[in-house]
């Protein structure tokens, strides 16, 4: 991990890894759905958050759930295994209305938890705000960028990554795999990273075979955006019938509920394949695997927990730290991509981590 005060071009390495799932009990409180948790011999409640012997970490979902097998549980998973590594406590809110950020954030503050994780670049400003009026806890903003020139706080910092960069080297595979030269990416809501991610892939798709031709879909504004399976596999449909023969998920269970869909199709795995995103979805989603051939990630989970750490073990080096890319293991594909095709997107990758190599993206 890098910290820093300002937003600068660093490579991140782009490394194929794995990630990991899980989940967790939950009740209910106010609007928004809470779950605890502790390891062996931790606290078991967050009666005694205020105590300077007690380590206690909160997180705060946008709206969407904790277990989309993507995105959120990423950030659930790394802040749990911080918490489990420190000893502490650890509690998540799932917010369903973007209203409630501040009140759910309180929660955690009111019980001076040392640490709140926050969930989405929509939470940018509320997370900011929170940390400026509470200076005892320590903020982590997942996929949020705090500007110097606004933000003047020390005790908070934004985890980046460099989603171009996995969407390209996944776009880069599926452009020369693709037998039709049509692809489709069925997506969230057209926020900075999920743009990211869409049109690293393209860039990667058209730089390996520049007759390729990519058909993109973000999902309509709303906060079912990332939350939308039906829509997902509806637009995953519509893609299939138009030729495409590789579709990018990129949306938690809106981008799950794709990749699902080309699962089923009567050519999955042979003439269809799908590309998950953020984790690993040959663990988090086993009902793409039919037709998931890789995921281009965001090493979240690696990310949160380290950062976590850090807060735990003394000040934020800057209001940004950059995470890390990857892409997935193919798995049960690894013997139907071809060996000059997996040459040579680890050329790519290879090139993207030494910086020699850029995506061209800019937002």
């Amino acid at each position: 991990m890098k910290s820093t005060r300002f937003l600068v071009a660093v490579p991140a390495a782009l490394a194929l890894a794995l990630a990991g799932c899980g989940g967790s009990t939950g009740g209910t409180t106010g609007g928004s759905t809470a779950s605890g948790s502790a390891a062996s011999g931790a606290p078991t409640d967050d009666s005694n958050c205020a105590d300077t012997a007690v380590f206690c970490v909160g997180l705060v979902t946008d709206t969407g759930k904790v277990d989309d097998k993507s995105f959120n549980q990423s950030a659930h998973e790394g802040a749990k295994a911080a918490a489990a590594e420190g000893g502490g406590f650890y509690k998540y809110i799932e917010t369903q209305d973007a209203k409630d950020y501040a009140a759910n954030m309180a929660q955690f503050t009111n019980k001076k938890y040392d640490v709140v994780v926050t969930v989405g670049f929509l939470m940018t400003d509320a997370t900011a705000e929170a940390a400026k009026g509470t200076s005892s806890t320590k903020f982590i903003g997942v996929d949020q960028f705090f500007d110097p020139a606004k933000v003047t706080a020390k005790n908070v910092t934004g985890i980046l990554f460099p989603e171009d960069q996995a969407g390209y080297g996944a776009g880069y595979l599926a452009g020369l795999m693709t037998k039709t030269n049509k692809l489709g990416q069925v997506l969230g809501l057209e926020i900075p990273p999920v743009q990211k991610f869409a049109k690293g892939f393209e860039a990667g798709a058209t730089a390996a075979n520049p007759s390729v031709k990519v058909t993109t879909v973000y999902h309509p504004a709303g906060d079912n955006a990332f939350n939308d399976p039906v829509w997902g596999a509806g637009e995953a449909k519509k893609q299939l019938a138009q030729g495409a023969d590789i579709i990018f998920g990129a949306g938690g269970n809106t981008g799950n509920g794709a990749l699902q869909e080309v699962a089923k199709s009567s050519g999955a795995g042979k003439d269809t394949f799908c590309i998950g995103v953020d984790t690993d979805q040959w663990d988090t989603v086993p009902a793409a695997q039919p037709c998931l051939v890789t995921s281009a990630m965001k090493l979240i989970s690696d990310g949160v927990t380290e950062t976590v750490m850090t807060a735990k073990d003394g000040d934020f080096a800057g209001l940004t730290t950059m995470g890390k890319a990857g892409l997935a293991p193919y798995h049960d594909f690894d013997s139907v991509v071809p060996a000059d095709v997996k040459t040579k997107v680890e050329d790519v990758v290879k090139q993207l981590e030494a910086g020699t190599l850029k995506t061209g993206v800019t937002l």
